[in-house]
């Protein structure tokens, strides 16, 4: 697959997008975002709509209550998408937890058992360091190698890694507090025009997510997969797989590798998009996005970017 066709690539963006009321003015006008709500609130057994519109915000960051709310609101903004006419996209990609949204949405993965699995990961992601001694922080105005330096440099024996690439000169490292503290002084040292930790509360996509990722696969073995119907392009290589169980493989692995998201959306361009659509809450990933390709990135989050979005034409 080297070729898209000149289409739309659609991308799904994961934590961190949340927000209380989000996507409350594009369900008003969509039925299916508060009825792919209802049906994870069904598997969840509490009103997820409910919680996302009201909060209280500290209950909706919780990672096991943000995965479920966050992939309802991606797969529930591309059933609205679909059910308005939007053509279909000719090659999918999200941002971490994004990943189970577009495979969803790519028909590899029933909407249900997908509910069902990220709450199981937020779970387990929640439960595999305690509070306060994991974290994340963002690292801009460094090229990836400097970064990867000062990771080297300051983990002193622990773990400390580079956990996503998402853009040029934007890097986010995970792994114990204190080696993250370090980083972020030597990272201000080195030229850093900003380094600040971020508000998670689990440090993924580092090897403190091991033990987590043996355990989601256990639960992920028993969940039936299809070949996707559309590409979907992995985190853990930007590639693309067939085989359910290469899948599964991808999916256990993306929990404690990084995030390649600057490849992922440069494969899409060099394999011939025409554009990058954000589908969900919030303008996250087109901010990245934007910064790394030259085909126009938007988003269809809100209702005017919605019909703007829809009205621009393109497959």
């Amino acid at each position: 697959m080297n070729d898209v066709s000149n289409g739309t690539a659609f991308v799904f963006p994961g934590q961190g997008s949340q927000s209380v009321g989000m996507l409350k003015a594009l369900a008003a006008s969509h039925a299916q975002i508060p009825d792919t709500f209802r049906e994870a609130s069904e598997v969840l057994g509490y009103d997820l709509w409910e919680l996302t519109q009201s909060g209280p915000e500290e209950a909706l960051n919780r990672t096991a209550v943000t995965q479920p709310a966050l992939l309802a609101a991606d797969v529930g903004c591309y059933r609205a998408w679909g059910a308005s006419g939007g053509a279909q996209p000719v090659l999918l990609a999200g941002h971490s937890l994004g990943e189970f949204a577009a495979l969803v949405c790519a028909e590899a993965l029933d909407y249900k058992d997908a509910v069902r699995l990220v709450a199981r990961r937020g779970e387990l992601m929640q439960a595999a360091v305690p509070e306060g001694e994991g974290a994340m922080a963002a690292i801009l105005g460094l090229g990836d190698e400097v970064v990867e330096g000062v990771c080297r440099d300051t983990a002193q024996g622990e773990i400390l890694a580079a956990a996503n690439y998402n853009a040029p000169g934007q890097i986010v490292i995970a792994g114990t507090k204190a080696a993250v503290e370090r980083a972020i002084s030597a990272a201000r040292a080195a030229g850093a025009r900003r380094a600040v930790v971020l508000a998670v509360s689990a440090p993924s996509h580092c090897a403190l997510m091991r033990e987590a990722a043996g355990q989601f696969a256990e639960t992920l073995a028993a969940i039936p997969l299809k070949s996707p119907a559309v590409p979907v392009l992995h985190n853990v290589d930007a590639a693309r797989r067939l085989d359910p169980e290469l899948i599964r493989e991808a999916l256990v692995n993306q929990l404690f590798s990084p995030v390649r998201w600057v490849e992922t959306i440069r494969r899409m361009a060099d394999w011939g998009a025409s554009r990058v659509v954000e589908c969900g809450p919030g303008k996250v990933l087109t901010g990245l996005n934007k910064r790394i390709v030259d085909v126009p990135c938007m988003a269809i989050g809100e209702p005017a970017d919605f019909g703007a979005v829809m009205g621009s034409g393109g497959n």
